[in-house]
């Protein structure tokens, strides 16, 4: 009995183990457990394909030729560094099944990443009413889709944030929005503007299905009336760019693009944080770059130069 108790796990009993601790002992997101378990999976898979997974197997050279071989598909910095927490991720909990992990995390090293370093891009005014502009009754649910860029462009709403708004979450009677469900997993009350209340509207009496969820936005085609996902949100934000020619997709740069016009109307870096919801002023640092009115100010002449 007891051999069979203590038999190696297969890969997915020890993927299943590592998602029970990520879910219990770190509190970590359905998403973020997704990715980690999708990274240690192809390192389990090196060296376990059709066996059970016995740990003390593992090398430090199977850890450093995997993240090779990974960084050889796509290497970024942001994609190393996602890698090597995730294996790291990994290793503290074999470390608190009593493995010994000390030799295998000594080979993961990080990419440098300078604070502050990196240029948020945000979106023009032409790109912004281009954008807005590219949702016509020729794409498939336009005002659900203009309603969602809407949020991010006048709020400042993460893709997520969009994705759980409900219907419950919106006072009409004073114009505010309620998020219960931020990543800072807090309560935020923020003014409803008028164009994107508009465009939530339009969406609700026109285009939206009957559905019993509470959810802003639904998904149109079957499971038809379910609420919609984050990664749902960012194809729509991402499709929206492709149709007006930009060449990357992050739906982040609307939230940049908030804080842009903020400054550029003589908004504070303050103002900017309660806008975007940071709980610390130094997350907002980074939209020092897009200031450049301010900028002009403090800026030194270049030597040699006739001012």
């Amino acid at each position: 009995m007891d051999t069979i108790l203590h038999r190696p796990p297969s890969i997915e009993e020890e993927l299943l183990g590592f998602d029970r601790y990520m879910r219990r002992v770190r509190g970590l997101a359905p998403t973020t457990r997704r990715n980690r378990i999708r990274v240690v999976r192809g390192l389990l898979c090196t060296r376990f394909v059709g066996r059970a997974v016995e740990f003390s197997v593992l090398q430090p050279d199977d850890i450093r030729q995997f993240i090779a071989e990974q960084l050889e598909q796509r290497h970024s910095t942001s994609h190393a560094r996602a890698i090597a927490t995730a294996l790291r991720a990994y290793l503290r909990y074999r470390a608190g099944c009593g493995d010994q992990t000390e030799a295998l995390a000594g080979v993961i090293s990080s990419p440098a990443q300078w604070s502050l370093s990196s240029l948020p891009r945000s979106l023009t005014d032409s790109e912004v009413e281009r954008l807005l502009g590219s949702f016509t009754p020729g794409v498939p649910s336009y005002r659900r889709g203009y309603a969602m860029v809407r949020c991010g462009l006048d709020m400042g709403f993460r893709s997520g944030e969009i994705a759980k708004l409900t219907l419950t979450d919106i006072d009409w009677s004073v114009g505010t929005v309620t998020l219960r469900r931020t990543k800072s997993r807090r309560e935020d009350v923020l003014p409803l503007p008028q164009p994107t209340g508009q465009a939530i509207v339009d969406y609700l009496r026109f285009e939206r299905p009957a559905s019993e969820s509470s959810a802003v936005f639904v998904r149109h085609k079957a499971p038809r009336g379910v609420p919609i996902s984050a990664d749902a949100v960012r194809r729509v934000i991402r499709d929206a760019y492709r149709r007006i020619g930009l060449t990357h997709g992050r739906s982040h740069a609307l939230r940049h693009t908030v804080a842009r016009r903020l400054l550029e109307q003589g908004g504070s870096l303050k103002e900017v944080a309660d806008v975007l919801r940071h709980r610390s002023l130094n997350t907002s640092l980074i939209y020092t770059k897009l200031d450049n009115r301010r900028l002009l100010g403090v800026a030194l002449p270049w030597p040699g130069s006739a001012s």
